[in-house]
């Protein structure tokens, strides 16, 4: 996707996304046979419900056939939230991340160096955030920091026995 479409796309479709109390994440475009695919990824502190996916890409599909942006090709729309394992690159979804096992590949800025680390986020702030990492054979949790700075890639990691904060705080 140009640049000049991406920007155009984004321009129209951003003011209908923060309407909805919505992020818009990401804008992908990409070849499905003879025509192409609109990929609209949207999100929120509370997530994304179906039924809203459902009303914003109605509203979209009526704005871009109102528009030009999208030129005279065919083109499928898919309006949706992030996956699970969806990278972590904005402070909002280190925030939206809060309590959850997070795999980080750290980069040689580190303290402790370049490596893996999988930890739980505890806190955020606007340098970084605080961790707590799981003890290995029986040793406790152990508390640690890291900048974003030190942060190569950062993603969420499935939990499936995960507690929830409601368990916790009872």
């Amino acid at each position: 996707m140009s640049t000049t479409q991406s920007d155009r796309l984004r321009g129209l479709l951003e003011p209908l996304v923060a309407a909805k109390g919505l992020d818009l994440e990401d804008i992908e475009m990409s070849k499905a046979g003879k025509r192409r695919m609109l990929r609209v990824i949207v999100d929120s502190d509370e997530g994304v419900e179906l039924d809203t996916c459902a009303e914003l890409s109605r509203e979209i599909s009526d704005q871009l056939d109102e528009s030009d942006v999208m030129g005279e090709d065919e083109y499928v729309l898919e309006v949706s939230s992030p996956g699970a394992d969806r990278p972590l690159t904005e402070h909002r979804h280190y925030v939206r991340a809060l309590g959850r096992l997070v795999k980080f590949q750290l980069t040689a800025g580190d303290d402790k160096g370049a490596g893996e680390l999988v930890a739980r986020i505890l806190d955020v702030d606007d340098e970084g955030m605080d961790l707590e990492v799981p003890g290995v054979k029986g040793r406790k949790a152990t508390a640690r920091r890291i900048a974003f700075t030190d942060i190569a890639k950062a993603r969420v990691e499935i939990e499936f026995n995960r507690k929830d904060k409601k368990e916790e705080e009872a």
